[in-house]
């Protein structure tokens, strides 16, 4: 049975936070709000989770998964960032977009495009997601809550308990969310391409 934790959008509660944060330390799979859509996620180095991800959400291993960091620096560890496109991503971080960007050598081999080499990353404008970023001290794993069969993304934090109560360890609930998933942004072959337009705007990478 999935842990139900309800923190405030703005001020998430510090003791609720660490229990959260241990939780993704033990391999729990999460599901936490965003400045776009609810999120499943998890540790970063944990093998299993991205299994159990990948069968909540009906994909297989060519899907890219995407890395919450809490900044620039963050990014810049785990994706090969030149000058352009850091200057894109300092005019539109944090916010609701997912970069699609060539993986560094820090990154375990399974969690990049099996082809491509490439990981989604992105920081996110959301209060719990910070302060879990900061209890972790490392980025979460992360992919958009949106189920087999479904064209938009769940939205309730209760309603995600009463679906995957068995199947996650943890539900974090913050509010509504958006019913828009981020826009995805490849920057991998040097100009900007659209993947997926959702909640960010197109207008700061000239689509």
């Amino acid at each position: 049975m999935a842990q139900f934790f309800s923190l405030h959008p703005d001020s998430p509660q510090p003791r609720l936070i660490r229990q959260a944060a241990a939780i993704i330390r033990d391999g729990g799979v999460t599901v936490f709000p965003t400045d776009s859509a609810y999120a499943l996620g998890g540790r970063l180095g944990d093998a299993d989770l991205l299994d159990r991800i990948r069968q909540l959400r009906g994909v297989d291993e060519r899907h890219h998964f995407t890395l919450l960091c809490r900044d620039l620096s963050e990014i810049g560890t785990f994706a090969k960032v030149d000058n352009a496109q850091y200057r894109l991503l300092k005019a539109t971080t944090p916010g609701p977009y997912t970069f699609i960007l060539e993986g560094t050598r820090e990154l375990p081999r399974r969690l990049l495009h099996p082809k491509r080499k490439t990981i989604g990353l992105r920081v996110p404008e959301h209060a719990v997601v910070a302060a879990l970023l900061a209890e972790l001290g490392e980025p979460i794993l992360s992919s958009t809550l949106l189920l087999p069969g479904e064209e938009l993304p769940l939205t309730d934090a209760r309603e995600i308990r009463d679906r995957l109560e068995k199947k996650v360890d943890l539900v974090i609930e913050a509010g509504v969310c958006r019913p828009e998933a981020t826009t995805v942004i490849d920057l991998s072959s040097g100009a900007p391409e659209l993947v997926r337009a959702g909640r960010g705007a197109l207008d700061p990478f000239g689509l």
